[in-house]
């Protein structure tokens, strides 16, 4: 920040970039049809800001004089350009020949919904199948949340250029495969909606898994969430929202002051947020009451059944195994079958579980997967075979990412000693 402009101006700043970039970039990607200068532009446009608005104020409505001053910058930069780089020419001309529409922005600030018609379109393109999964991830955090480069790197524990690269790599693919910058068609969008729940998903759950230093990750994918359910509020919209918040809602409890993890049945309810429970189980009710739900309105009634819940021991496990039942049907996946397996241990004892989670590694799918290892230890500690126990341990520590996680396992493995 230049040492000549006001720091509360700069704080000003910074608080429109935080809250208004997304659909800023969301709009001159729209407007100008190429996200990369879209993004120049926007960035040029916030540095003029800073230039502009310590003379003459911060304007009444901050987002039109962006936008408008974003794209005469683009339009004059592609203009420069294009006399000297024949690849710059067809997009000079794009322009050239939306100056009616480009010019409107400055003499007409947009309708909100118009925005928020951009960002959802935004959304698609960040989230689209042709890019590689990690692309879809780095792209949206960068392009929809206004995350950093830096920013995601960490949260993601990998260096600030690798992430860099996949967005590179990701917008390459936009560009070279001329991915359009529109919601699906109505016959398109149940396959396209799942891309970008996954996303979303993934992301909160990478936040979730990382303890309290993936708190951030996880809030911006509330936040995508809770702009998905304004913009398309479907079932499972609003399931994956259920979901998320009654999952978040148990952060304070997981974890003690010095770090280590608590485990669900050990942890202090007292600490779970009402309001998020509250807010999730809201989400979650109304998605099923559509009758057109999925396996994100699911798994959030599943997290709703433990938050309603005042103990481990007072938790309805029966109907939590009618749930993973018809979890299993609609979406049949290895994960799943853990996660069933450990409610039937709760609820019919340790042997029953442990039976069943020992055909599921028998088939190898989830011989990389610590958690499955991790239940089988626990399973195994519970009726005494103390050297399976410890083996399984071992191989969930091995497999382990987040440190919490190793601390908590190698704590067991201690104990088992």
């Amino acid at each position: 920040m230049p040492g000549n402009v006001p720091e509360e101006l700069s704080r000003i700043i910074e608080a429109i970039y935080r809250s208004e970039s997304g659909r800023i970039l969301a709009t001159l990607v729209r407007l100008l049809g190429d996200l990369d200068v879209a993004e120049e532009a926007m960035h040029e446009a916030f540095a003029a800001a800073l230039d502009t608005w310590t003379q003459a104020g911060v304007p009444d409505k901050p987002r039109p004089w962006l936008i408008s001053t974003a794209r005469f910058k683009a339009i004059n930069g592609m203009r420069r350009r294009s006399r000297f780089d024949s690849a710059q020419k067809d997009l000079a001309l794009y322009l050239e020949e939306h100056i009616n529409e480009i010019q409107r922005i400055n003499e007409a600030p947009q309708e909100d919904e118009e925005i928020e018609d951009d960002r959802l379109r935004l959304i698609f393109t960040c989230c689209h199948p042709a890019l590689p999964p990690e692309g879809q991830v780095a792209l949206t955090l960068r392009e929809v949340c206004g995350l950093t480069t830096e920013e995601i790197a960490r949260a993601f524990l990998v260096p600030p250029a690798t992430l860099a690269q996949r967005i590179v790599r990701a917008k390459a693919v936009i560009r070279d495969k001329a991915i359009p910058y529109q919601v699906p068609a109505s016959q398109e969008l149940p396959t396209r909606l799942g891309a970008v729940l996954q996303v979303v998903y993934l992301v909160f759950n990478e936040g979730y898994s990382a303890g309290t230093t993936g708190a951030e990750l996880s809030r911006e994918a509330i936040r995508v969430g809770r702009l998905l359910v304004d913009l398309l509020p479907e079932p499972e919209v609003l399931g994956l929202m259920g979901l998320m918040l009654l999952q978040e809602s148990r952060r304070a409890a997981r974890s003690s002051p010095e770090g280590d993890l608590i485990l669900l049945d050990q942890q202090d309810r007292s600490l779970w947020n009402k309001d998020q429970i509250a807010e999730g189980i809201s989400f979650t009710e109304s998605a099923l009451a559509s009758r057109r739900f999925g396996a994100y309105t699911l798994q959030a009634a599943i997290a709703a059944v433990h938050a309603e819940a005042s103990s481990s021991a007072s938790t309805d496990w029966r109907q939590i195994i009618l749930l993973y039942n018809r979890l299993v049907r609609i979406q049949p996946s290895a994960v799943v079958e853990l996660n069933r397996a450990v409610a039937i241990a709760m609820c019919e004892g340790p042997e029953k579980g442990l039976c069943l989670i020992d055909a599921l590694l028998a088939r190898e799918e989830l011989a990389g997967y610590h958690l499955a290892h991790s239940a089988r230890a626990d399973l195994c500690r519970r009726v005494g075979r103390l050297a399976e126990a410890r083996d399984s341990y071992e191989r969930a520590l091995a497999l382990v990412r987040f440190e919490p996680e190793r601390r908590f396992l190698a704590g067991r493995l201690r104990e088992l000693q």
